[in-house]
């Protein structure tokens, strides 16, 4: 048992791509009235500034030199501008939510993760979130190396077809033109790239807790962590 307030906690879900960790960390906040910030989309509207500044090329090379100067005048930040007052990425005051889900930059964002100075920038982002405690976030490293002192971290994953199926009827949802095998080779691609980088490779922390949501339903998964938060903090 612990007496610890949870609306002063940190909650860190990282995991394997499209296993549903944004729409599980943002229930959880929304459970819990806690602050979301949403990881993924730092790095693909950092991916997305890449693609529209000519910075990556169709070989996935990137000129990183340029890359690392032009970051500095990119001004990301969440605003509350979504239905239900749902958290949206603003790029320099531009609204680019749309274009950082598109499958171009989800075929990018791996490779301009794994540059150290990407890295590097956004945590000095995800650290000024986390000052204010009281938040979730979910990514790939989160719980290892942006807090590892986290109060509670959640590993996610689920087959690699489940995750593509899912990612498919996404798209086809939101009448985007969807090909099944492509999505399922660029996610076992962004796979080996997060697990193979040089920084912060993607891995579960020894105190995190598994969560394998291949076969369970977004109701199953809010019962669960429902269960696990309970027993720390009931």
């Amino acid at each position: 048992m612990n007496d610890m307030n949870i609306s002063r906690i940190i909650i860190a879900v990282d995991g394997h791509s499209s296993t549903g960790k944004s729409t599980f960390a943002k229930a959880i906040a929304q459970k819990y009235g806690l602050l979301y910030v949403d990881t993924g989309a730092l790095y693909r509207g950092v991916t997305l500034f890449a693609i529209e500044n000519s910075l990556i090329n169709q070989d996935n090379i990137i000129d990183s030199v340029k890359l690392e100067s032009k970051l500095q005048s990119l001004r990301p930040e969440f605003r509350n501008t979504g239905e239900n007052g749902k958290s949206e990425l603003y790029l320099n005051d531009r609204l680019v939510e749309k274009e950082i889900r598109s499958l171009s930059v989800s075929s990018r964002v791996s490779y301009i993760a794994a540059l150290p100075l990407v890295r590097n920038y956004v945590d000095k982002i995800l650290r000024l979130y986390g000052e204010r405690r009281g938040v979730v976030m979910d990514g790939r490293d989160i719980g290892t190396a942006v807090f590892p002192d986290a109060e509670l971290k959640i590993f996610m994953t689920a087959e690699a077809k489940v995750r593509a199926e899912r990612r498919y009827n996404e798209m086809i949802a939101k009448g985007e033109e969807a090909d099944f095998q492509k999505i399922l080779e660029n996610i076992i691609e962004r796979d080996y790239i997060d697990e193979h980088r040089d920084t912060a490779p993607l891995r579960m922390a020894p105190d995190a807790i598994l969560l394998d949501n291949s076969h369970m339903s977004p109701e199953e998964q809010m019962e669960w962590i429902s269960q696990k938060i309970s027993q720390k903090w009931n």
